[in-house]
């Protein structure tokens, strides 16, 4: 077995023989500007208890130097993942003398080197098991401890960590900064972030309470930090969650700081959260955009309480806190933030994420069954985020807001800096709703799958609710009708509905919407006239929320192969212009650039792509001038101009500056219609150096490495995907351009060639790589053939390769199955 890749049952021996109680831990990073320097030294000191003679601890690095149990060196038994540790007594202070890697993957100490002001910076990601990266460690969620971190920098940085500093050393050009003892924590939410970063401070107040705030950001990037929206929006959420909860924020300071080349969208470090820098535009920004900032921002500071204060005891219950604090965020948007439409974004799009995870044949409950690390990296997804948030809502509707944010009360109360389960959820909530919740969880906790909605006429005349896979729901039905250029509700009905077909009193009605509000989680269709009405009114619907829910319906019908791509498109391209929810409006464009390369069939691809094309220039210059409508139609520009060259004239005109007016061509666009250009052979090397010359940030180089391979050429293409494979000096963002520029304009005439070549190397690199940078290899190289014969034979062949790289295969797999059967069903008659 590899032995960095964790098991439950084995995690659970080691908790069950060690008691931890404190971790201090010191790190070097002074030489971290020195780009030559691969490594940093780090010491990690632990006190614990045990009952075992021997146990191991967690490290991955260049070197284990010395390793002293209770005051006596051992020999070092270290096979690049576990230091073998013996000779153990009731009480242990064992110390490690190690020399960490800097990482370029995102995993660990993240150092990233600003090519803008040639400034280092650093910062830590672990979820799930990368603080191991740093420090020699117990890396399981259930040994908490209290962290002590001490660390050496140059003595111009700021140093950040979970707590406050509470004691600095300054020599000759270094500091050494020690910090406040963290209160019970586990490994994986433990922080540090050093370098010259800006800082913005604010303070957040509450009775006795005084929480100190502080905003970071890389320097070349400060003129693009909106701290004033992102302090305001933090307070408003302490606010909200200190009355929600009824437990004082428990972390002492709250730092967010917006870090380069990141993984993830955010973590929730106690203290010390970090976001990606995708967060603050370089320019124009849509009211959409700020809302996902917002909506992330409250996501994570969810996770103070749900994660952080109270932490699952294995990635089983992954849910506890990521399930929570998705559904925390949208609520809290909605009611404590100006973005009270966070509902509507996540009906359409959120959701839309767990109807397709949840379609998968490797779909899972929400209690998943976890049986070691690489099954827990890749739990990270729609089911655990979206699916469990909206079961979540549905939950909410059951037992109803009081009794939801009692029981979770109670939950923290009960659980404050301990590990649970979902018993301990359960328990909570069934004493203060009055509710035995086994049967609510058996139905929606512990089982996959989604449910299908729709309307039949029995033989007797009379509507019948039908359902696929049968689950208890509280749903509303929403009757709507056309009136003077509107459509709207006209009444509703409300159901709890149980078996497979439940017969309505359903009148006739111009649209019906099966699951109106959005209270549960289910995929409805659309009756014939429903449909007709959306085709022909769509637009003319006054409520986001039903708008939303009218979009969703329509994409689900288009990805299951019941209503044609064609048709789905030609919707869109009648009713996006007057879409009026930016959110909407964003997912809407994105869903119709997909339905063309995707689900159209393929003799008619071509000229759906060239309608596309020329709907969407046609929306850019019809849109009001400044707006957030303008904007999504030019980036849809961009995308769409890299697969279909019928406007290259007016993108060359757009980069330069022949723009509609009150349209912002911000560096970001402006590398987005360049890399269309090069992809369709209308622009070469000399334009991407030039617009490097004019960008030349970190974000500019990343950009001009994407669209230099981008260019449509056999022996460009070979390089990337030479490069992507062994060039492991690549960051993470270098990767994905590199990828991204081989997969550019989904010319398979350049790239099926590689096809073998792909499953000759994915279990290699699975092997030999991080599995995040193995993940992006193995889903960016995945080949969009028009056949599943290379697929299949590897799968059959590969019975024994790791379950997390075989779960990706089986996933990619029916993706492209579904591809395939999608465009194969075009033009057929079925119900929409």
């Amino acid at each position: 077995m590899d032995t960095a890749n964790l098991t439950r049952e084995e995690t659970a021996a080691r908790s069950a023989v060690v008691t931890l109680h404190r971790i201090r831990v010191e790190l070097d990073l002074t030489g971290a500007p020195e780009r030559a320097r691969t490594g940093f030294s780090t010491v990690t000191t632990l006190e614990f208890d045990a009952t075992a003679e021997s146990t191991w601890l967690d490290f991955i690095g260049e070197e284990v130097r010395r390793v002293e149990v209770n005051g006596v060196d051992q020999d070092v038994v270290w096979d690049g993942a576990r230091i073998t540790l013996a000779g153990l007594a009731a009480a242990n202070v064992v110390r490690v003398e190690a020399v960490g890697a800097y990482s370029r993957s995102g995993e660990g100490l993240h150092r990233f080197h600003d090519p803008a002001d040639d400034e280092t910076y650093l910062y830590t990601q672990y979820e799930p098991a990368d603080s191991r990266r740093v420090m020699a460690c117990f890396e399981q969620p259930d040994m908490k401890a209290e962290y002590t971190f001490v660390v050496d920098s140059p003595s111009e940085w700021q140093v950040l960590s979970n707590q406050t500093a509470v004691h600095t050393d300054l020599g000759v050009g270094v500091q050494r900064v020690e910090f406040a003892p963290t209160l019970p924590i586990s490994s994986y939410i433990t922080a540090v972030a050093a370098g010259p970063y800006t800082r913005v401070d604010g303070e957040w107040r509450r009775d006795e309470q005084q929480i100190r705030l502080g905003v970071f950001v890389r320097r070349s990037l400060a003129p693009h930090l909106d701290a004033d929206e992102i302090l305001e929006v933090t307070r408003h959420g302490l606010d909200f969650f200190t009355d929600a909860f009824a437990y004082p924020y428990p972390w002492g300071k709250y730092d967010q700081i917006f870090v380069p080349e990141y993984n993830l969208g955010a973590m929730e470090n106690p203290g010390l959260v970090t976001f990606t820098e995708s967060y603050l535009s370089r320019g124009a920004a849509t009211d959409a955009q700020r809302a996902a900032r917002a909506n992330t921002i409250l996501h994570e500071m969810a996770h103070m309480w749900f994660g952080d204060l109270v932490t699952m005891t294995w990635w089983d219950d992954l849910w506890l806190k990521e399930s929570f604090a998705d559904y925390m965020g949208a609520h809290a948007s909605a009611v404590a933030t100006r973005f009270q439409d966070a509902w509507v974004k996540f009906a359409a799009s959120r959701k839309a994420w767990a109807y397709q995870q949840d379609q998968l044949p490797t779909t899972h409950p929400i209690v998943a069954d976890i049986t070691d690390l690489e099954a827990a990296k890749l739990n990270f997804d729609g089911i655990t985020y979206a699916k469990g948030a909206a079961v979540l809502k549905q939950l909410v509707a059951f037992v109803g807001d009081d009794a939801f944010f009692e029981g979770a009360r109670r939950y923290f109360a009960a659980n404050a800096f301990g590990n649970t389960t979902l018993d301990d959820f359960l328990v909570q909530l069934s004493a203060v709703s009055g509710r035995d919740m086994s049967d609510w969880s058996a139905a929606w906790l512990q089982t996959s799958g989604v449910s299908t909605l729709w309307t039949e006429t029995d033989d007797e005349g009379r509507s019948v609710l039908v359902q696929t896979d049968p689950r208890p729901h509280r749903l509303r039905i929403g009757l709507y009708e056309r009136r003077d250029g509107r459509v709207v509700r006209r009444e509703q009905q409300e159901l709890d509905l149980i078996g497979e077909r439940t017969p309505l009193d359903l009148p006739e009605a111009d649209l019906v919407l099966l699951n109106d509000d959005d209270l549960t989680y289910a995929k409805a269709r659309l009756d014939e006239r429903s449909l007709r009405t959306v085709e022909e009114s769509l637009s003319e619907i006054e409520e986001p929320l039903a708008r939303a829910l009218v979009w969703s319906s329509l994409w689900n019908a288009t990805r299951d192969g019941e209503l044609d791509a064609a048709r789905y498109v030609a919707i869109v391209r009648t009713h996006g212009p007057a879409e009026s929810n930016i959110g909407l409006l964003a997912g809407v464009l994105a869903n119709a650039a997909y339905a063309i390369r995707h689900f159209v069939a393929d003799a008619d691809r071509a000229a759906e792509q060239r309608a596309w094309t020329d709907a969407v220039w046609s929306a850019l210059q019809a849109a009001d001038a400044g707006s957030d409508a303008q904007l999504s139609w030019a980036r849809a520009l961009a995308t769409a101009s890299a697969y279909d060259d019928a406007h290259h004239e007016q993108v060359r005109a757009l980069l330069d500056g022949d723009v509609p007016a009150g349209l912002v061509v911000d560096p970001d666009l402006r590398w987005q219609l360049l890399t269309a250009l090069v992809t369709t052979g209308h622009a070469d090397l000399a334009d991407i150096s030039a617009e490097q010359e004019r960008d030349d940030t970190g974000s500019g180089r990343t950009a001009a490495r994407r669209a230099r391979s981008s260019r449509p050429d056999a022996a460009v293409r070979r390089e990337a995907w030479e490069t992507a494979w062994t060039d492991l000096t690549l960051s993470n963002d270098h990767l994905d351009a590199e990828i991204d520029g081989f997969r550019a304009g989904g010319r398979r005439d350049l790239t099926e060639v590689f096809d073998a070549e792909y499953f000759a190397r994915i279990s290699g690199v699975w092997g030999d790589r991080s599995i995040e940078i193995a993940r992006r290899l193995v889903l960016g190289f995945f080949p969009a053939a028009d056949s599943l014969s290379a697929v299949d034979v590897w799968i059959a062949e590969n019975a024994a390769a790791p379950a997390a790289l075989r779960r990706l295969i089986v996933e990619q797999r029916d993706h492209l199955e579904r591809d395939l059967r999608v465009r194969a069903a075009q033009g057929a008659t079925s119900r929409g």
